[in-house]
């Protein structure tokens, strides 16, 4: 049976006082990372004293660490060492770029401990992988069907297995993975200590939680219903040839903005159109190769490309930083999709924006999304021009030289970047901040500070002439 920890007991302000060992909270300083959000001081007395936990929370409110921190530190303490094949510890992921990143925020705790850790997942060659786990590691990432392959294949064995971590469980059963989870976590020792992570319980994530979790703690923090105080929602009710014009100006405004499609064809097809009309962008989505998808999200989170199209692989596999914007250019079915794919902005506390474009055909079923949702947008009808966008999206808009969008197949690999070079602004128009494209002129950034985008030509703030332009130029390359 679950039991339900008060979330009103004074916890400690700081990393080190949870008892956590130096080299980590040395590691977490030099991220800049030193007071613990609300579900990570919750659950760590508990997971630190090896309880198995149940943390409800939606995307963003800092999981990850909340699940990394008791993991490495009780690995650090076990007698257990390291075997081939055999690894000590298992975190399942549902997506591949979840899994990366995940990873990527393991490095330095794990390096600060002496511990090697490494990722499995399909789309990339098996060998490698083989190779890691056959020099023996202590922690595991994995998306749960290339891990199966490689213990059918006699490859791992998760019979040592003393912590396992289940991140985005209902992620995992919205993609159909759950009978895969169970004959992983069949593997390993009923006594090892589990740790779920997931916004709902629903999809089939209670009855793993009733199968596999012993007695556990259960902290419920910042839910995915919960309203974001500083999440601001608009409905912006367009005809069909405003919308590309309108998510155009939306986009070439300061700041990273992620743009959700339903299809992968539509992720490819809004990339393209946007870098024809001048709007620096990257596609994500599944028929893309492991390595384009991997160099389109690098390019979108070093701050090279400023604009992500991406289909709901991405709701819940993005963990990026200051998304100032999150556009649905297509209104997603089911209303746990708006929720996760709107958590892409406003993370650990910072503010954001979420548009979602609604055509005539469309007004009952968006309107349905967002009660069910549990929000309140401002729903506005807008053509090209129209002043509210320079007030949902604010500063001056900046624009490349039109270039196409390199999209291969999956196997081909692909950066989705264009290849011509910017025009950059006339004289008279430097801005301060934040640039778009390849030239040197800098402008300014809205919300908080952004990495800077490389600057472009501009043309004006947001009104008719910027959106005309688009609009034409958009009419032409249809």
């Amino acid at each position: 049976m679950a039991v339900s920890r008060p979330s009103n007991t004074p916890m400690p302000s700081s990393f080190a006082g949870f008892g956590l060992p130096r080299p980590l909270v040395e590691a977490l300083t030099a991220a800049g990372i030193t007071t613990p959000f609300p579900i990570q001081a919750d659950t760590l007395p508990d997971s630190l004293a090896g309880r198995d936990v149940l943390g409800r929370g939606r995307t963003g409110s800092g999981k990850t660490y909340a699940f990394l921190l008791p993991l490495v530190t009780r690995l650090a303490q076990s007698p257990s060492k390291r075997r081939t094949g055999a690894p000590r510890a298992l975190i399942l992921a549902p997506t591949r770029e979840l899994a990366r990143q995940i990873e990527e925020s393991l490095a330095p705790l794990a390096k600060a401990m002496s511990m090697r850790t490494m990722t499995v997942f399909g789309g990339v060659p098996a060998n490698p992988q083989i190779r890691s786990l056959r020099g023996g590691v202590d922690i595991v990432i994995a998306c749960p069907g290339r891990l199966e392959d490689l213990m059918r294949s006699g490859h791992a064995d998760l019979g040592s297995v003393e912590i396992t971590v289940i991140d985005e469980a209902d992620h995992m059963a919205d993609l159909g993975f759950l009978p895969v989870v169970r004959r992983l976590l069949d593997k390993t020792p009923a006594r090892g200590q589990r740790l779920l992570f997931s916004a709902t319980l629903d999809g089939g994530v209670d009855v793993l939680v009733k199968r596999f979790l012993t007695n556990p703690v259960v902290h419920s923090v910042d839910s995915e219903q919960s309203p974001v105080s500083t999440m601001d929602h608009h409905v912006l009710h367009v005809d069909t040839a405003a919308r590309l014009p309108i998510i155009a100006d939306l986009a070439a405004a300061p700041g990273r903005t992620v743009v959700f499609t339903r299809t992968k064809f539509g992720a490819k097809a809004l990339a393209r159109k946007l870098n024809a009309a001048g709007v620096p962008a990257v596609e994500l989505h599944g028929n893309l190769s492991q390595n384009a998808r991997s160099r389109n999200l690098s390019s979108f989170s070093s701050g090279e490309t400023s604009t992500l199209v991406a289909t709901d692989i991405a709701a819940r596999g993005i963990h990026v930083d200051d998304v100032a914007l999150v556009i649905h250019a297509d209104p997603p079915v089911e209303h746990k999709a708006y929720l996760h794919r709107s958590g892409r902005t406003a993370r650990a506390g910072a503010s954001g924006t979420v548009v979602t474009m609604m055509l005539d055909a469309q007004v009952h079923d968006v309107r349905d999304l967002t009660r069910r949702a549990g929000i309140r947008p401002t729903i506005t009808r807008v053509s090209v021009g129209h002043s509210l966008l320079t007030s949902i999206a604010p500063g001056e808009r900046s624009y490349t030289a039109p270039r196409p969008t390199v999209s291969e197949p999956a196997g081909q690999g692909s950066s989705g970047r264009g290849r011509n070079r910017a025009r950059t602004a006339p004289a008279g128009s430097a801005r301060g901040g934040r640039g778009r494209g390849t030239g040197t002129a800098a402008r300014g950034s809205r919300g908080t500070g952004r990495p800077g985008k490389p600057a472009t030509k501009t043309l004006g703030s947001g009104g008719e002439h910027s959106a005309a332009s688009f609009s034409s130029s958009a009419r032409g390359r249809r």
